[in-house]
């Protein structure tokens, strides 16, 4: 697929795994416009590359979503929509009590975000002559991280549902990617101290890679392993991921 000229809209570019791979697209000659909740990020991400268009947007937010289509809509469209926008929370239920709002937080951004854009945006990407959405779910979608269970369920969602809008679409000009990116050197998992974490930049470099060439699934680095090892040795690689990934 090629994605020079492309105008690309990218949910939580304001940092981290969005921003890179934002940069990435403008590498490319992409047009690129980043949305997330915290202003002061996106006026960053613009500092830092003045060629971002930047638009505040809770995509939890069903009317702030369908606002967003619309004013994009009025611009012109988007050929591709990069679902990156989530939240990662540690939960330990053999505590007392549970806090609720914070999971449900969780399911509303990484799940039902993607699904509430794909669903308002899907009409103007098959408009398109050639159309993508890329999805960034994780590897914790092939094995599960008992410390963060909301997020791994998320994930796990989010790749099942990814798959299945993949098959739908097959007839249509629309691709559908997704990238499931192991420990990334993030600001979300700073906690897991002592940890091998890809670069960022690394990351973007290989899911721009996998989508010019149409590589649908991109497992960059460990993620590979736990993919096959979730299907060879599912006990073994669960026990051995819960093992080493503790949180400080």
């Amino acid at each position: 697929m090629q994605v020079n000229q492309k105008t690309v809209l990218i949910t939580g570019g304001g940092s981290g795994i969005g921003l890179a791979i934002a940069q990435q697209f403008l590498i490319n000659q992409a047009n690129v416009i980043i949305v997330g909740r915290n202003k002061e990020k996106l006026a960053k991400a613009k500092t830092k590359h003045p060629k971002l268009e930047t638009i505040v947007c809770d995509i939890s937010d069903t009317t702030q979503v369908k606002e967003l289509a619309n004013q994009l809509k009025n611009k012109g469209g988007i050929d591709i929509l990069v679902n990156n926008a989530g939240v990662f929370e540690t939960v330990d239920y053999t505590t007392p009590e549970q806090e609720l709002t914070a999971q449900q937080r969780e399911i509303d951004i990484n799940f039902m975000g993607p699904v509430k854009m794909v669903t308002t945006f899907l009409p103007l990407l098959k408009e398109r002559k050639e159309a993508a959405i890329l999805n960034v779910s994780s590897g914790l979608a092939f094995v599960p991280l008992t410390a963060a269970p909301v997020y791994s369920g998320t994930k796990a969602g989010l790749h099942s549902w990814t798959r299945s809008l993949r098959y739908q679409l097959q007839e249509t000009t629309v691709k559908v990617f997704e990238v499931m990116p192991p420990l990334v050197e993030t600001e979300m998992v700073a906690d897991f101290e002592g940890q091998k974490k890809m670069d960022a930049n690394k990351l973007a470099e290989e899911v721009l890679k996998g989508i010019k060439a149409n590589h649908y699934e991109i497992t960059p680095g460990q993620s590979s392993q736990l993919k096959m090892m979730s299907r060879f040795a599912p006990n073994f690689i669960f026990k051995m991921l819960n093992k080493q990934m503790a949180v400080n």
